[in-house]
């Protein structure tokens, strides 16, 4: 059963490209209104434009807490509500030898990946309805560790539990969950390439889903037949899920 998203109100952080582009096309096209979140000023303010009345582009830094609280109350002032937040902001640097990390942009990755989704659910639970959805965007990197992405394997695992803490006070009214969308062909895999560094380098670009997979199990996963997950962590390398979704 398709979810019900007409004049619905998603909030995507990490709007600008990639995931948080595909996603944000896919929801606006299912008829909900759209909030798009980057540091990206220029990219969200483009994709609002090519969308419509139905999208507002907030500038925000997931890291910085103010920042996401008011993109919160920007959704909720515009478009009356919020009903959806996809904490997709990420980021894979710095890649590279645990003993040889630069401190500083370690934390800064930490205070993204695991802070921003923080940020992300604390100020969205409060004034979500009942029903309402929250989305964490995991990886197989929450479940292993990898040479050279210590500080990406600690954030995901964080941001995976914390995604469970959550669903454990909030999982009687709102429908939590994350995906794990596996390799997908955008910037951050480009990123990947250049680093040389572990498996997923030496990877085909042939190799990765394309966004618009990601965007169809987000939008897959506000309706009814996802609530079997809630409180779980979807992973799109299942194939029955994926058959489940309809991709190809």
């Amino acid at each position: 059963m398709s979810p019900v998203l007409t004049d619905r109100t998603v909030l995507i952080t990490g709007a600008s490209r990639g995931i948080g582009a595909a996603a944000a096309r896919a929801f606006a096209e299912a008829g909900a209104n759209v909030v798009l979140c980057a540091r990206s000023t220029d990219p969200i303010a483009d994709l609002a434009g090519e969308i419509g009345a139905r999208a507002l582009a907030v500038p925000c830094d997931v890291a910085r807490w103010h920042e996401v609280a008011t993109a919160v109350d920007a959704a909720r002032s515009t478009f009356g509500s919020l009903d959806v937040v996809i904490a997709n902001a990420g980021m894979i640097e710095p890649i590279g030898p645990l003993a040889e990390s630069d401190p500083e942009a370690w934390g800064a990755a930490i205070d993204v990946n695991l802070k921003g989704v923080y940020h992300v659910l604390r100020a969205a639970l409060p004034v979500m309805p009942v029903g309402g959805t929250a989305i964490t965007i995991s990886s197989g990197a929450a479940h292993r560790a990898l040479a050279g992405w210590s500080q990406y394997c600690t954030s995901k695992a964080g941001a995976k539990m914390l995604t469970e803490a959550a669903h454990a006070e909030h999982g009687d009214s709102l429908r939590i969950m994350g995906l794990s969308p596996g390799t997908v062909a955008t910037q951050m895999q480009r990123e990947i390439k250049a680093s040389g560094i572990g498996p997923v380098a030496q990877l085909d670009w042939s190799d990765h889903i394309p966004p618009e997979w990601v965007a169809r199990a987000l939008i897959w996963m506000c309706g009814p037949d996802a609530d079997v997950h809630k409180g779980t962590e979807l992973s799109l390398r299942d194939e029955d899920l994926r058959a489940r979704i309809g991709l190809a």
